[in-house]
């Protein structure tokens, strides 16, 4: 017998397994449906018609390995999706997103963190007073809804307090359109805004989100908090993202109050297209060019001073570029 065959009887014996397939079930009828909440590992979703619909309780399949499934997400769910207690169902597929709002950690962090998918607005709560606005952090919502591809809406609160035209007069040049309400006032002109859309409302812990929440949406129940007046600041109140049907059409997403959002993943190039003016004008800027103040050469101080673009406009959209530079809390 040879040495070879002598060691032969040790090696461990190779265990049998069925040959891998290539094939992968088809979710073709899977029942899709928009994820409004998640919750430790477990997802609620909403399968149907937005008025004529019904919560299901899923978990993510291991097919999906690594793949995000946020808050906002259309999804196709396999297994029991009727929604009746005690059933649980497997989120299969994630279907593509029309936009995606995400931030980063802070602006060192190259690590974009996606907040909420498939939203149509970014609806900007800012109290005139108490607590005083940032209009830093205002700044970088813009930015975050221009790169998402969301429509940014200006909401007002507390303007009972003080004169908003202050604040408005520094986003007009940028054409945001504005709402403005009032503690108990009336809420129809936002009412408007939100109609059949799905609209992200951001803002810092005390503006009043929540209150606005529970005004378009009668008994939405989201807690209220209050301002503390050393700081100046809000509490938490709302500690995760839902999704909430509006009466008549739409989906109002509330968030947790916000007070650094960094903005390290967005491209200043992408930016400048959601200005087409502007955009139009920089194409003759040099190759690499930041479009910042102190950018030798741009096209934009060019046109600027020769008249074929508005002076206050072309400052704002620099002061949304610098935003990106300047950690605000």
């Amino acid at each position: 017998m040879s040495r070879y065959d002598e060691e032969a009887r040790y090696d461990r014996p190779k265990r049998r397994t069925r040959p891998r397939t290539k094939d992968r079930p088809s979710y073709d009828d899977a029942a899709e449906a928009v994820v409004i909440t998640r919750d430790r590992g477990r997802y609620t979703c909403w399968a149907g018609p937005t008025d004529d619909g019904h919560q299901v309780t899923a978990m993510k399949a291991r097919q999906l390995g690594r793949t995000g499934v946020i808050v906002g997400d259309r999804v196709k769910l396999d297994g029991d999706a009727t929604g009746d207690e005690g059933t649980l169902a497997r989120i299969v597929e994630v279907l593509p997103r029309r936009t995606l709002l995400r931030r980063s950690a802070d602006d060192d962090d190259p690590v974009e963190r996606p907040l909420v998918a498939n939203a149509d607005q970014l609806v900007i709560v800012v109290a005139v007073a108490n607590p005083e606005p940032r209009t830093g952090l205002i700044d970088r919502f813009l930015v975050a809804a221009y790169d998402a591809g969301m429509r940014p809406l200006l909401c007002l609160t507390k303007t009972d307090l003080a004169d908003p035209d202050p604040l408005l007069s520094i986003y007009r040049p940028l054409g945001v359109e504005s709402v403005a309400t009032q503690q108990g006032g009336d809420l129809t002109a936002l009412r408007e805004q939100l109609q059949d859309r799905t609209s992200v409302l951001v803002g810092h812990s005390g503006v009043g989100k929540s209150t606005l929440v529970n005004g378009v949406i009668p008994g939405a129940g989201r807690a209220i908090g209050i301002v503390n007046e050393v700081t100046g600041r809000g509490r938490h109140t709302s500690t995760n993202t839902v999704v909430l049907r509006l009466p008549g059409g739409g989906w109002l997403i509330d968030t947790p109050g916000i007070r650094s959002f960094g903005l390290a993943h967005v491209d200043p190039e992408k930016l400048i297209h959601a200005f087409p003016d502007l955009a139009d004008l920089a194409r003759d800027c040099p190759r690499g060019c930041t479009h910042a103040a102190d950018a030798p050469d741009c096209a934009l101080d060019e046109a600027v001073a020769a008249g074929q673009a508005d002076v206050d406009r072309v400052a704002s959209f620099r002061r949304l570029l610098a935003s990106r530079a300047t950690t605000i809390y």
